[in-house]
């Protein structure tokens, strides 16, 4: 790949991940109400979730979603009442423990979450699909490994900035939510939203 056009997409995918959306938002509200360890194993799972939907792109899978609507409704709305379990689970969970690190969940139902999270949305499967193709040239050598290195990079791109927005939002949003007693609502809360946005969406 050409200096130039690694330029431009690492630009184009710093971009993408600057805007907010339902993984920004999942990182910073799990980093605020369960601390940065938490939100840093979700990331990871994210980051998995990521993974998976560059290989079903390369696949071609998104391209069958695509063609047929039916399937696309079907998981977006499984997602969606996914993000509702959650949010009712987390609220018990507030309601019946009085510490955070009760109510913590453990590394692996953090990772979990973020990876099915990420990976009921079928949008970011058919952004992979869309953004990916654009930065791939017949003329580059093979195009598997080209696609391979690109999914490599988006992923390690967005895990990078979902970092800092977990160590950010367990710094200064916790010490806000301390204040004002209203933390254990806000990841039920953004699961909710969440939900909405991707039956909407």
């Amino acid at each position: 790949m050409a200096t130039s056009t690694l330029i431009m997409y690492l630009v184009a995918l710093a971009g993408v991940f600057l805007l907010p959306g339902p993984d920004m938002a999942l990182v910073v509200a799990t980093g605020a109400a369960r601390g940065a360890g938490i939100a840093l194993v979700t990331a990871l799972g994210i980051a998995a979730s990521r993974a998976m939907h560059v290989l079903m792109s390369g696949l071609g899978l998104a391209a069958l979603m695509a063609a047929h609507p039916g399937a696309l409704y079907l998981i977006r709305w499984g997602g969606a009442a996914y993000l509702i379990f959650l949010a009712i689970k987390v609220l018990r969970a507030n309601m019946q423990l009085d510490t955070v690190a009760q109510v913590a969940p453990t590394a692996g139902a953090s990772l979990m979450r973020g990876f099915l999270t990420n990976l009921l949305n079928p949008k970011a499967l058919l952004f992979c699909s869309l953004f990916l193709p654009q930065f791939v040239s017949a003329s580059g050598g093979s195009v598997a490994m080209q696609y391979l290195w690109l999914g490599f990079l988006l992923v390690s791109t967005g895990l990078f900035f979902d970092t800092i927005y977990a160590l950010l939002a367990s710094r200064i949003t916790r010490r806000m939510q301390s204040k004002s007693g209203l933390g254990k609502y806000v990841l039920p809360t953004v699961f909710v939203l969440l939900a909405g946005r991707l039956v909407a969406s």
